[in-house]
């Protein structure tokens, strides 16, 4: 398996086939699924033979950046996953940033550590100009995320989904960073924390 990038915490590496068991459980934790289905669990059938031969054929297509199996460096466990993908098919100058984790990953600063890796990661060697992420706007706990690894408040938006969940009816909203803010604010607080090995 390849590994992307490392953190202080956290290793991010590629997904393989016998990753569909670490995804249905994932994906069936009505608690990591309220923001996204409102609760419903995915259906096993649906991880394994749509969203991993999805995720798997990413790494294939250029520039080879996707979703990212998140596991803790010190003892291997599975914490869940992060997203860092281009919003254009092929063009890495916009990418969208994003993640699940299991609950035994919340509360402990992992999100941050590993989105403010990919951010940094993205600017200084993958030619990556603006990232962007978006989540419910009732979601506090990842717009904290956001705004902790630099990402400001572009818009608050109303999408039609195809069905409304609780929280939906006050949006989503977007966050975004370019390379010229985020050296911006390295200049004025240092260099960030949870730098890739």
């Amino acid at each position: 398996m390849t590994v992307f990038l490392t953190t202080g915490r956290l290793v991010l590496r590629e997904f393989t086939e016998a990753d569909a068991d670490l995804l249905v459980e994932l994906d069936g934790d009505a608690e990591v699924m309220r923001y996204l289905t409102g609760g419903r669990p995915t259906p096993p059938e649906v991880v394994r033979d749509r969203t991993l031969p999805a995720i798997l054929a990413l790494y294939r297509r250029p520039p080879g950046l996707g979703f990212w199996a998140a596991v803790d460096r010190a003892d291997g466990g599975f914490l869940g996953w992060f997203e860092f993908r281009p919003t254009r098919d092929g063009d890495v100058r916009e990418v969208e940033l994003g993640y699940r984790l299991r609950r035994s990953a919340w509360h402990a600063g992992r999100a941050t550590e590993g989105c403010r890796a990919l951010v940094d990661k993205g600017f200084t060697e993958l030619g990556v100009q603006r990232v962007t992420a978006n989540t419910m706007a009732v979601n506090s706990a990842s717009r904290r995320v956001m705004e902790k690894v630099g990402l400001r408040h572009v818009r608050t938006y109303h999408g039609d989904w195809p069905e409304a969940i609780p929280g939906s009816e006050h949006g989503e909203v977007e966050y975004a960073l370019t390379r010229d803010q985020w050296r911006a604010d390295r200049g004025r607080v240092g260099p960030a924390a949870g730098r890739t090995t």
